[in-house]
């Protein structure tokens, strides 16, 4: 289910699109072709597919270089590596700095699982300018995300009922539909998309990173992961640690965590961060249009949900704003305190009966874009999180768990509590409890923590540290608001991480940048 306990990353780039006035399928190739030999053919980039999330083909970047894409073809299953074959879409932007201190690639992903890179690096291109002085930034839709081999599930008619539906149910019918709802879900994954599903954990995205790392001509992976991507990068470097070369990991996910203890620690990560943006308001000289106090602003918005549970409001015409379109877009503003100031009048607006902004910022999380075409980050989402993730969880196992979600989240405990049902009814059983990313040997591997992030809470960072293993992982602090610390622009983040990518000089353990 794409709400924030599944989603590790936010579309914040769709967002801001949001708020200002065909699928492609598998290569059935086969052959006995040495694919570390396969040459990449890059060409201008087209717009990306709408499973991608649409849009225009990419800007030409500052001076006049232009994004180039290619694909790079893959085992569909890597116990079969010379069997069928699929197509991963990749995107690069060349490095401009001197060509004689050129250090390879560096390959991004920026989480979900199911964002697509290729949509996502030219819209954060600018973040990570700096780079490309030594670097070809590159990144890609990791395999079930939108052009590389997508997965597939309900159509956009069918998404639209499904992310209406109440979430958070009351009663025995509520839950009755609830079930029926996600079992319809999963059984509409595995009709269009069954072959793919198997073939869809992290560990097969961080096979086909490897390979990547060889046809683009490096001896070392160079790595940059968010979110989801510090999991990708972490089972990356248990899977092969003497390939790993300069890697980040910042939005760190917990990798010791069950998918329930995860959602329980993003509950109180959504708490902490409304609670952050509720003094934040109050706090300032200007009277706060949302409430008198930190605690009138919460409040006033859990009234705000209780009203929608039974009484929608107009959102994005047809649609109705409802409790569980509030919730999820209430939860999407907080993944960044840029989005702060959309929050306060999306909330000034639906307490006047207009509930458009706090629509748009849910259909912005859920891949929704403005002509009603869905990316397909729900399908991979779902489609990732439960090949991975071993446990199933029952309703009667949820409804026992509630008392603790609610204590640990007021407003978000019930909504990402019944989250942990998504995978009940999946059709392929998942691989662990957890990731495995011990990786004794690797380079040193820069894990940032953010004090403030609600989707990835900042224990996790010291417990990637730690599962990592001596002398891998270095942490880093950053004590602010938001998912992630290098995009948030702090000038001490930027200079620790740039000076270990660029110069490698890896900042002392246990730094803290305020």
């Amino acid at each position: 289910m794409p709400n924030p306990a599944r989603l590790r990353a936010a579309a914040l780039t769709a967002t801001a699109l949001l708020l200002a006035p065909v699928l492609a399928g598998c290569a059935d190739e086969t052959g006995d072709e040495d694919l570390t030999e396969q040459k990449l053919s890059w060409k201008d980039c087209p717009a990306p597919s709408r499973s991608e999330g649409g849009g225009n083909a990419p800007s030409p970047l500052p001076g006049g270089d232009r994004w180039q894409c290619a694909t790079l073809k893959v085992p569909r299953d890597w116990a079969e590596p010379k069997g069928d074959t699929i197509k991963i879409a990749l995107i690069r932007a060349e490095a401009d700095g001197d060509a004689s201190r050129r250090i390879g690639s560096l390959v991004f992903n920026f989480g979900g699982p199911g964002g697509s890179g290729v949509s996502a690096l030219p819209a954060f291109g600018e973040d990570y300018a700096t780079l490309r002085a030594r670097y070809d930034v590159v990144s890609f839709d990791p395999r079930g995300v939108g052009r590389s081999a997508g997965v597939t599930c309900e159509n956009d008619q069918q998404l639209d009922a499904y992310f209406q539906q109440d979430m958070t149910p009351d009663d025995a019918a509520e839950r009755s539909t609830l079930l029926d709802n996600t079992e319809e879900f999963n059984a509409s994954c595995e009709e269009h998309s069954g072959r793919m599903l198997p073939h869809v954990r992290t560990t097969d995205a961080a096979r086909d990173m490897d390979l990547m790392r060889q046809v683009l001509g490096d001896t070392k992976l160079h790595y940059f992961g968010i979110s989801y991507g510090t999991e990708l990068g972490g089972v990356y470097a248990h899977l092969f640690p003497r390939h790993v070369g300069r890697a980040v990991f910042d939005a760190v996910v917990d990798p010791t965590q069950t998918p329930e203890q995860g959602a329980l620690g993003q509950a109180r990560g959504f708490q902490l961060a409304l609670d952050n943006f509720a003094e934040d308001c109050t706090s300032k000289a200007e009277e706060c249009p949302v409430g008198d106090s930190a605690q009138d602003v919460k409040d006033r918005i859990a009234a705000l949900l209780r009203r929608l549970d039974s009484k929608p409001i107009p959102g994005v015409f047809p649609r109705s704003l409802t409790q569980s379109a509030a919730t999820n877009g209430i939860a999407q503003a907080l993944y960044s305190k840029e989005f702060w100031e959309y929050l306060t009048e999306g909330l000034e607006q639906a307490y006047d009966g207009d509930g458009r902004i706090l629509m748009l910022l849910s259909d912005s999380l859920n891949g929704r874009s403005s002509n009603g075409e869905y990316s397909n980050i729900a399908a991979a989402n779902a489609a990732v999180n439960c090949s991975d993730d071993r446990p199933r969880y029952s309703a009667d196992h949820v409804e026992a768990r509630l008392p603790e979600f609610r204590a640990a989240s007021p407003l978000f405990g019930d909504f990402i509590a019944w989250s942990m049902i998504s995978c009940t009814d999946w059709a392929v059983p998942g691989a662990a409890d957890h990731p495995d990313v011990g990786a004794p040997g690797s380079a040193p591997i820069l894990v940032v923590g953010n004090t403030g992030d609600p989707a990835t809470p900042y224990e996790g960072a010291r417990r990637m540290v730690d599962a990592l293993g001596e002398g891998v992982g270095v942490e880093l602090t950053y004590r602010g608001q938001g998912h992630g610390a290098y995009g948030s622009k702090n000038k001490c983040v930027q200079a620790a991480v740039d000076g270990y990518l660029l110069d490698g000089k890896v900042p002392a353990a246990g730094t803290v940048c305020t």
